[in-house]
């Protein structure tokens, strides 16, 4: 063989090997995203009348909805506050309430799995998996209702590193976070005010304090665990700080202070006498060691 040859051959292999190996990486992390369970099952009626429908808004605005996908669910582009993935973007969500049917809806809402029934990566579904059937159809009526305002929005792109950790292990899909979402444990015939809550800690406050509100160190920065806040603030307080994300001693909390004023003035005072007698509750409850949003190592 001729040296030309064998050169010829080099350059082959060496064109050939990362087109092989991206090739593979996009194969093997497509197989991973479509390994999740997609049955549609959601069939709780969808309400229209304006009660029900104020508490969609409600839902909407507590649970961050209107933070994530625009003040006018109009979708959103978060290119310059995220680098993983390469591209997230928020699709418009009351074109989306109307594209497709409940059960799709709460297959993403409530399991991290989207429409062509991919894993979700950037959608926080472990916030949302114990919202009640009736608080789930609520949600989706208002979003169904609301008017669609139309904007220009890229094409999501999930990008190489990011599907290289998902494929690794170093991080999860959300169907995966979902699953590890403990249950409520909470009897709300004996404790009503506990459990109610439990509710709100479990479908709000656990998006980013850990999947049982008790701290995270998994994605940074670290959180802190929730049984503090009521060691540390008083009901004002506690008032104040989840309404404006400013603690007691005026300094503005990083991200809280952030999403803080977007969701949390809206809750009635009554809510947040749940949420602090709950969180009072846990101080005396050992929170779970190892669990993946604290790991040991």
């Amino acid at each position: 063989m001729s040296v030309r040859v064998l050169i010829i051959a080099a350059a082959a292999l060496i064109i050939a090997a990362p087109v092989l190996w991206f090739g593979g990486l996009f194969a093997a992390s497509e197989l991973h995203l479509r390994d999740v369970s997609h049955v549609l099952s959601f069939d709780h009626p969808i309400p229209t009348n304006a009660a029900s429908l104020e508490r969609g808004r409600h839902i909407a605005r507590t649970r961050g909805c209107f933070g994530c996908h625009g003040q006018r669910l109009e979708g959103w582009d978060f290119d310059e506050q995220w680098d993983w993935p390469e591209r997230a973007v928020a699709p418009n969500l009351a074109a989306h309430a109307r594209a497709y049917e409940p059960d799709v809806i709460e297959a993403a809402v409530r399991r991290g799995v989207g429409h062509d029934g991919r894993a979700l990566t950037s959608m926080p579904s472990y916030n949302f998996t114990r919202l009640s059937d009736e608080d789930l159809a609520a949600l989706i009526g208002f979003l169904q209702s609301a008017p669609v305002v139309e904007a220009a929005l890229p094409t999501a792109r999930l990008g190489w590193s990011a599907r290289w950790s998902l494929l690794t292990g170093s991080d999860r899909r959300m169907s995966d976070w979902v699953a590890l979402v403990p249950a409520l444990s909470v009897d709300a015939d004996t404790e009503p005010q506990l459990a109610r809550g439990e509710y709100l800690a479990m479908t709000m406050c656990n998006e980013c304090h850990g999947l049982d509100v008790r701290g995270q160190w998994f994605y940074q920065p670290p959180t802190p665990d929730l049984a503090i806040a009521p060691m540390l603030y008083s009901r004002a307080q506690f008032e104040r700080l989840i309404e404006t994300g400013v603690a007691a001693d005026g300094r503005e909390l990083g991200l809280m202070a952030l999403v803080a004023p977007d969701r949390f003035p809206d809750l009635s005072d009554t809510e947040v006498d749940d949420l602090y007698a709950y969180l009072a509750s846990l101080q005396d409850v050992a929170p779970a060691e190892n669990v993946a949003w604290r790991p040991l190592d």
